[in-house]
């Protein structure tokens, strides 16, 4: 069907693609108000809000003056545009484009054909699993995973018998023809073969509530146990994620989705209660499943197994999602015990114990930092290094500021941090009056004048101020003196305070600082700062009481002007300059 020469399939997806939520709310101011958004009416005046969007169910209705429709409609009442128009702009916000020509729209007609097909597929698999008799391995097997009739039909499960032509012997002609080029059969021998013999089937549900692939569980002793769908004008494995429309069918407000790796993770799931989990289609999580999920919900939990390859799975998911992440989503990750998967552990435990484990996972942040620091020592300074070296290039990616923010604080303070003061058994209170050893690393020594101002503020915080003072004039690095004036800022009464200060400072600081102490190579005992201390502040000392001598010189015209003090200092000066 075509509204215009606009497919119908096209205006469907359309409206799917972009929710209404966003529609009406670049236009008009919506609150939250329990499973709805509210406003006051656009289309009459009004002082208490009647006017409610339902983002599940992607329409408007004002209990007011009775107006209500989709998107399209929106567009078209508020902005006063014809319904081409009103496409236009809605596709514009899509990023697509309208389809005119007769090609696109034939590719149009071609994919409501095959959802078609796929359809009639879907029905014949749920008559097939409705007349299996009790004792058929489809319904023993139903019997022993515990599912019930309700999750089967919320499911759409179904059975394909072991027969090689089962939907194509009794099918129509044109709709056979759409089923061999959805690939769900070959034509290549004397009569169809299909590619879903003896298998449990669960119907792929794209976010219309679409059939668009399956995904079949063999019932026998095939090799490959699971097996889906091949990609198809309708179907796009990245793209689709199994369960979403169910989870949305099932939950009217759906505040976060537990992300899983399989079919029957999702069903276990949902059969115990859990009516929020999804599945990727045998792909790992990737940005565009990604963005699907995250256009859907702002909340995900991503679940995987306890083995090394759930790890790496988790890993990919993180890393994919660094750079799609924007302020206010939540990210989390909930590793199972080894040998565990969603299905198994849930029937083991319990819903209640199952959503515990949801609700103690991991947050990215700290997730981030467990995955980069797998294996390595950060007592030791190459380590921490390398360390800073895996973590520094994802932190980039990050568009968003507070996340990026935060992982680089994080970062700095598990490279600055040699031990844990458990690990070392003593506190920096301790440490900051003991002699303080020799610290290697890959950098030379820099024991230059700038590296004294730096340590002796550390060293002796008190005397920040004076070394600031006592700063001023002299060439030293530019970070240095911003390190003296934190220091002076932060007051601290000890090593240790102003440590803890640096480190739980949210300005940046630590990672202004960062190159200022990496570049510090030897580090001398607290006895030995305090002379090479106090030998620069005296070199400057004498420095200042020259020129409060000297600097008089520079407005006297005539060598007999200068009293004998100053006939002295300029001797010496001129000395020093011969020499």
């Amino acid at each position: 069907m075509m509204a215009g020469l606009i497919p119908q399939a096209f205006l469907d997806d359309l409206l799917v693609r972009v929710p209404i939520a966003d529609v009406v709310g670049s236009r008009v101011p919506l609150k939250k108000a329990g499973t709805s958004l509210k406003a006051c009416c656009p289309f009459h005046n009004e002082k208490t809000p009647s006017f409610n969007v339902n983002a599940k169910k992607n329409f408007y209705h004002c209990f007011g003056c009775g107006v209500s429709g989709n998107a399209i409609t929106f567009l078209r009442e508020y902005d006063n545009l014809s319904f081409t128009e009103a496409v236009e702009e809605l596709a514009k916000m899509a990023g697509v484009e309208v389809p005119r020509d007769e090609r696109v729209q034939e590719k149009y007609s071609l994919q409501q054909h095959m959802l078609d097909a796929l359809d009639y597929a879907q029905n014949q698999y749920t008559k097939a699993l409705n007349a299996a008799s009790p004792d058929s391995s489809v319904k023993r097997y139903l019997e022993k995973r515990g599912l019930s009739d309700e999750v089967v039909e919320r499911f759409g499960i179904g059975f394909a018998p072991d027969q090689r032509d089962f939907l194509t012997a009794k099918a129509a002609p044109s709709t056979r023809k759409m089923l061999i080029q959805a690939r769900m059969a070959s034509d290549k021998y004397d009569r169809a073969f299909e590619l879903f013999q003896n298998r449990l089937m669960f119907p792929i549900r794209n976010p219309r509530g679409k059939v668009v692939a399956f995904g079949g569980r063999t019932l026998g002793d095939d090799k490959a146990k699971y097996i889906n769908s091949p990609e198809s004008e309708v179907f796009h494995k990245s793209n689709e994620i199994y369960g979403l429309y169910e989870a949305f069918q099932s939950n009217r407000q759906l505040d976060r989705l537990l992300v899983c790796e399989g079919y029957m993770d999702v069903v276990a799931l949902a059969q115990f209660g859990i009516s929020y989990a999804v599945a990727t289609l045998g792909t790992a999580t990737n940005s565009e499943n990604l963005g699907v999920l995250l256009g859907r919900c702002q909340q995900l939990v991503f679940c995987f197994d306890g083995d090394n390859a759930g790890l790496q799975a988790a890993r990919k998911a993180m890393e994919n999602a660094l750079s799609l992440y924007r302020d206010g989503m939540q990210m989390f990750f909930l590793l199972l015990p080894e040998g565990e998967d969603p299905d198994t552990l849930v029937r083991a435990e319990g819903r209640e114990a199952f959503e515990r484990r949801i609700d103690q996972a991991e947050p990215l942040s700290s997730f981030f930092f467990k995955i980069y620091s797998q294996g390595l020592d950060l007592s030791v300074p190459e380590q921490r290094g390398l360390l800073r070296e895996r973590a520094e290039p994802q932190i980039e990616q990050i568009s968003s500021a507070v996340l990026k923010s935060a992982l680089r604080q994080q970062l700095n303070q598990l490279s600055f941090t040699p031990k844990s003061r458990q690990a070392q058994g003593r506190s920096f209170k301790s440490q900051s009056h003991a002699d303080v050893t020799e610290v290697r690393s890959a950098v030379r020594v820099l024991r230059d004048e700038s590296s004294i101002y730096v340590l002796g503020a550390l060293y002796f915080p008190a005397r920040a101020a004076e070394l600031l003072e006592h700063s001023h004039g002299l060439a030293l690095r530019p970070e240095v003196s911003e390190f003296l004036r934190f220091a002076v800022a932060a007051e601290a009464a000890s090593t240790e305070d102003l440590l803890y200060q640096l480190a739980c400072d949210q300005s940046g600081a630590r990672a202004e600082f960062r190159n200022l102490f990496d570049r510090l190579d030897w580090v001398p005992n607290r006895e030995e700062m305090q002379q090479e201390l106090e030998d620069v502040l005296a070199r400057k000392q004498v420095v200042k009481q020259r020129s409060a001598v000297i600097s008089p010189l520079t407005n006297i015209a005539s060598p007999g002007e200068l009293s004998a003090d100053q006939r002295e200092a300029l001797r010496a000066m001129t000395i020093r300059r011969q020499n």
